[in-house]
């Protein structure tokens, strides 16, 4: 039995939680350069099993050793960083075109990226501690997927109307100095935890 509660609690504790944390980014990032649909499928997969795997191991998340956690997302957010500032300029409309966007290509990126920042997130971990707490793992984990799904769901959306009004190149410049800086935070993170 779903607890409509304790969905509720769940549901804008993890939402405010990950608003301003690099899932939108990530999403708004993606959002601009490929089929939103794609981003948002492969997006959605990674949460779906974060929150599985959180709602499974309770509080025993808190355990991971976050140091490994912080130095792969550090270097896939340089690695991000240094694909979009290398990249050659393109045309907008070529970018726009989902012929070169496999579903696959586009979701597995979204899936890969999210499920690698975001494990061992403070948003996982509160969601094992709140599966811990009320002892209620359907309606916890529904309340978590559906935050952080509305999440993703606005960064990308987000990425979408800006690309309307502002050039591509500016946006992208943008996301990789961004990018680049949570990279040099998260290695920083490792190294000084």
């Amino acid at each position: 039995m779903i607890s409509i509660t304790v969905t509720a609690l769940v549901f804008g504790v993890v939402f405010l939680a990950e608003l301003p944390d690099k899932t939108a980014l990530a999403g708004l990032v993606l959002g601009t350069r490929y089929r939103a649909s794609y981003v948002f499928a492969g997006v959605a997969a990674a949460f779906a099993l974060h929150v599985a795997l959180a709602v499974a191991a309770g509080s025993a998340l808190t355990l991971l050793p976050q140091q490994i956690v912080h130095a792969l997302t550090g270097v896939l957010f340089l690695g991000g960083a240094a694909m979009l500032l290398l990249k050659k300029d393109e045309d907008e409309e070529q970018v726009r075109q989902p012929e070169n966007q496999t579903f696959w290509k586009v979701a597995g990126t979204g899936f890969m990226l999210i499920l690698v920042a975001e494990f061992g997130d403070l948003t996982q971990i509160m969601t094992a501690n709140l599966a811990a707490r009320y002892d209620d793992p359907l309606s916890v984990g529904l309340g978590a997927v559906l935050a952080l799904w509305s999440v993703a769901g606005l960064g990308i959306v987000g990425g979408k109307a800006l690309m309307k009004r502002v050039p591509l190149k500016l946006i992208t410049q943008i996301a990789a100095v961004l990018m680049l800086a949570l990279g040099v935070w998260s290695l920083w993170e490792a190294v000084a935890a």
